[in-house]
């Protein structure tokens, strides 16, 4: 089994719905603006951290997500539950919309489509250092 870790650091901006404008009779969609700099930002990252060549078979794609815990837990007895992982984010954005960007700005550099994941698992987590942390599987 091959492995490939590696963190995204920063805020995970979660996707956003597509914008749409017409375009002569047509009506074209596109990223909404904070949504592609997100991705072009993983890109980036991925980019530092791609196998010698694509992954073209099945891949099982871990993703820890830490977010900026809000301010009304800055007091003792939330610290302590943050700390031990028993107090965990349970509100916007959700889990689905924080990978969806990371799995699009890797695809095309890391794997050839997103089809290839069969095995996906994220999760949330509050810390002050806001990052994504990564593992990829694939092969025999």
């Amino acid at each position: 089994m091959n492995t490939l870790t590696f963190e995204i650091p920063g805020v995970i901006q979660p996707q956003e719905r597509p914008r749409f404008s017409r375009h002569g009779k047509g009506v074209r969609t596109h990223d909404a603006p904070k949504s592609k700099d997100f991705k072009d930002f993983v890109k980036l990252v991925a980019w530092q951290n791609k196998p010698s060549e694509l992954i073209t078979g099945p891949i099982k794609l871990q993703a820890d997500i830490y977010l900026m815990p809000p301010k009304k837990y800055h007091t003792g007895p939330k610290r302590a539950l943050i700390a031990s992982v028993e107090l965990r984010p349970t509100t916007k954005p959700d889990a689905d919309n924080l990978i969806k960007g990371i799995k699009d700005g890797m695809s095309k550099i890391i794997w050839h489509d997103d089809a290839q994941i069969v095995e996906l698992n994220v999760r949330k987590f509050y810390s002050e250092q806001p990052r994504a942390e990564v593992t990829i599987e694939w092969g025999a």
